[in-house]
């Protein structure tokens, strides 16, 4: 007797799949700072360049969902990409100029944006709604296992052999990625299901783009979103740039010690989020995870160099862990029935990737003007502004 295509035996190669996407996807990218800073670079101006690829991957998102929806051939979204990361990163090894570098990390960033959405469909494809929220923490904790992994492996051979070395294991993890993406059967992924189309309605049609700005609890979470990562994504390299230039630290183990914390905590947060949203909803585990940004910005303020980067980097690890899981939950609960599932995913990444687009040139040119210090604080105030605008619009999204 066949086993059940969505059995957990067969489930095996979409975890496998998110454990070494996780190095693939970011390719070289936790390290450019560090090796710009080493090659001359100024902060602002890596904070510039790391911002051209953030609005690149930010601009493409949300049509790459729509093109998810509709497709028949899912793994191909993440066998491509994956491609891609590999060869962005290597331009930066191959040229420092300013364009080569921002030419790179463009194509990073929109080879990445393909890749979550991708594979939150194909999840939705397999295990359909009814299995999502639990699929979807078993597939976080997998992926923020593999970037520990990935991210000790990384710092250990930078140390030692180089940034090349580093990039070997990006492609290295990118050729396993897509040998798990193609041990998916593709006869097992529901593509009505992974659209997020009517289950119980076969002849039901998927609703018009309009849902996106129609669909309030969408636009609260993706406008929180982009408010919490405007503050957050620019403290993880600002912290790495402010330890190496200050403290002469070696750049390579540094910045894979603060990964390697972060997603540590990472695994246990999504996890933690998983059952909680079986419990009640997604709506306290995103305000934790919006409450941990503030915290941490006090923290990156009164602590440098090593001593800071247990604590800043845990709480680090409970925000985004905790989003990894709530948002693509919550996105897919709202959605559900709409048969947009994969285009609102792309939406509220596009919305939350303007903070995080601007945020590296914001932080960067802060940092240039007033010190690293005071930078903290003023990022880590954006976490106060999220908490606000989840309570005060919590009817909105509190049944999610």
């Amino acid at each position: 007797m066949k086993p059940h295509p969505k059995s957990p035996g067969r489930l095996w190669p979409l975890l496998a799949l998110n454990f070494f996407m996780a190095d693939m996807q970011s390719g070289i990218g936790p390290f450019v700072g560090v090796f710009l800073l080493a090659h001359g670079w100024s902060s602002g101006l890596i904070g510039t360049a790391l911002t051209l690829g953030n609005v690149a991957g930010m601009a493409i998102t949300t049509p790459i969902g729509g093109f998810i929806d509709t497709t028949g051939h899912k793994r191909a979204w993440v066998v491509v990409p994956g491609i891609a990361v590999v060869l962005g990163s290597a331009i930066i090894l191959l040229s420092q100029a300013f364009w080569a570098v921002a030419i790179s990390q463009i194509a990073t960033s929109v080879a990445g944006a393909a890749i979550v959405p991708a594979v939150t469909g194909i999840t939705l494809g397999l295990v359909k709604q009814r299995g999502f929220n639990r699929q979807i923490g078993r597939n976080q904790a997998f992926n923020h296992a593999g970037n520990m992994v990935g991210a000790a492996a990384s710092g250990y051979l930078g140390w030692h052999y180089g940034y090349v070395a580093v990039f070997l294991l990006a492609a290295l993890f990118g050729a396993i990625s897509v040998a798990c993406v193609l041990m998916i059967p593709d006869q097992a992924i529901d593509h009505r299901a992974a659209r997020g189309t009517k289950e119980d309605d076969p002849d039901s049609q998927p609703s018009g783009f309009t849902v996106l700005v129609k669909h309030k609890p969408l636009l609260v979470l993706a406008l929180a979103l982009a408010i919490f990562h405007l503050g957050n994504a620019a403290i993880v390299p600002l912290y790495g740039l402010a330890a190496v230039a200050g403290d002469g630290i070696n750049g390579p183990s540094f910045v894979a010690t603060t990964i390697v914390v972060a997603q540590a905590t990472m695994i246990l947060a999504s996890i933690a989020a998983m059952h909680a949203a079986e419990a009640r909803n997604y709506w306290p585990v995103m305000l934790i995870s919006f409450l941990a940004l503030p915290v941490r910005g006090i923290l990156a303020y009164a602590l440098s160099g090593w001593w800071g980067v247990l604590p800043v980097q845990i709480l680090d690890g409970v925000g985004a862990g905790l989003q990894s899981v709530a948002v693509p939950g919550m996105v897919a609960r709202s959605l559900n029935g709409t048969g947009r599932v994969n285009l609102g995913q792309g939406a509220v990444i596009t919305v939350q990737g303007v903070g995080a687009a601007l945020s590296p040139a914001l932080g960067g040119w802060l940092a240039q003007w007033i010190g690293y210090q005071w930078t903290f604080l003023l990022l880590g105030s954006f976490g106060l502004i999220a908490v606000a605008l989840w309570v005060a619009l919590r009817s909105a999204v509190k049944g999610y």
